[in-house]
């Protein structure tokens, strides 16, 4: 395992954040993932869920950054996540998980649906996944955003992201 910067200190730095949601324990992809990732240098990246099972954590720990992330509706292994996610010193959250990075407020939910009743004009970022379908749609100063596929289930549409936190922008790279 490569040495991640503690969490404790990475708000304070922290900029750009590659975003990755079902995953589904293909793992093959998941290691295509990682690489993608450490190649952008991002400083945190964020899982929207439904990764599965543990031995897709095991992979994803090869990150050369530290992650977080939210549980989602196919992450019914809970025990075996939660040992994983421990062991590899990431942090998961039930949804919704409200932070503040580089001044933005972030909140991070695995079904779109979630975010009714949470979401405000207060939070700069919405990131999501569950609906395997990219969305990057600015409204106003505020960004809803999920990469889209990356498990392998659409065949040509894999892909995860990136967002720049200091200009609210996003990208999707295709592998």
């Amino acid at each position: 395992m490569r040495r991640r910067p503690p969490f404790a200190a990475l708000w304070l730095w922290l900029m750009r954040i590659g975003v990755v949601s079902d995953t589904h324990n293909n793992l093959r992809n998941v290691a295509r993932i990682v690489e993608l990732f450490n190649e952008a240098n991002v400083d945190l990246v964020v899982h929207t869920g439904d990764i599965t099972q543990a031995k897709t954590i095991d992979v994803l720990a090869d990150l050369s950054s530290p992650m977080v992330g939210v549980f989602g509706n196919n992450d019914q292994e809970r025990e075996s996540l939660n040992k994983a996610i421990a062991t590899h010193g990431f942090q998961f959250h039930e949804p919704p998980y409200e932070v503040v990075w580089a001044s933005r407020r972030v909140i991070i939910v695995h079904d779109p649906a979630e975010l009714e009743g949470v979401l405000t004009p207060d939070h700069d970022l919405a990131l999501h996944g569950h609906t395997h379908l990219q969305r990057i749609e600015n409204r106003s100063s505020q960004l809803l955003f999920n990469p889209g596929e990356c498990a392998g289930h659409m065949a040509g549409l894999n892909a995860v992201g990136i967002v720049e936190l200091d200009s609210l922008e996003a990208k999707l790279i295709r592998f």
